[in-house]
């Protein structure tokens, strides 16, 4: 049975950024502090260390009900039996991933533009990852969304929309009047000297503004 999810809040681990000395410690007290979707991404580790990461964060999620996410590896995804997978554009293509997990795993995908979100609706994601919407420096080549475009993909658009891409406390306002699903944030809580504390300002902002 695939999971209901909630994506206010979606972190998006980066071990390079992070303020704490273990992963485990960031995500458990972001998840305290609200986030109610963890995606793991880890682009610089073999597939070994990803596994072996990838359970001890499968333990904190489990322990708090909390969905996980793994990044690009659906063989890390099955392997640990995750609650879902996410592929970018350059990555395996959202039909075969969907084949690969089957039908009662979540499958994310990211979209920059219209059409490849409606592409990405069309190949059965259970999400959209629009953005970046602004610059970021986690992923210094990614193609920046307008608010226009994100705006016409919401119009058009059946799916659960997280944004992603330079979202904090200064850009959360411009999504007012759009009705989006989620924020997914990196630096803006993992990076935080108090990540419990950052998570949980994001997830009140986000919420005054759906009001």
């Amino acid at each position: 049975m695939k999971p209901n999810i909630d994506y206010t809040l979606y972190l998006i681990t980066d071990r390079e950024l992070m303020s704490t000395e273990k992963l485990e410690t960031a995500v458990e007290q972001a998840i305290l502090g609200g986030c109610t979707v963890i995606q793991l991404r880890e682009k610089n580790c073999s597939s070994l260390e990803f596994f072996e990461i990838a359970m001890k964060i499968k333990e904190i999620t489990d322990r708090y009900q909390i969905p996980l996410i793994i990044n690009d590896r659906i063989d890390i995804a099955l392997a640990i039996d995750a609650d879902g997978v996410h592929v970018g554009q350059s990555d395996i293509p959202a039909t075969i991933a969907r084949k690969l997990i089957g039908d009662n795993k979540i499958l994310g995908v990211s979209a920059s533009t219209f059409e490849e979100a409606i592409n990405a609706q069309s190949e059965d994601a259970d999400y959209l990852g629009v953005g970046a919407m602004f610059t970021t420096g986690t992923k210094t080549d990614a193609k920046i969304t307008s608010i226009d475009e994100l705006a016409r993909i919401r119009e058009h658009i059946k799916l659960p929309i997280v944004v992603i891409g330079g979202i904090n406390k200064t850009t959360i306002p411009k999504f007012e009047g759009i009705d989006i699903h989620g924020l997914a944030v990196v630096s803006a809580i993992i990076s935080q000297p108090d990540i419990k504390e950052a998570a949980k300002e994001l997830k009140s902002m986000f919420r005054k503004g759906k009001n």
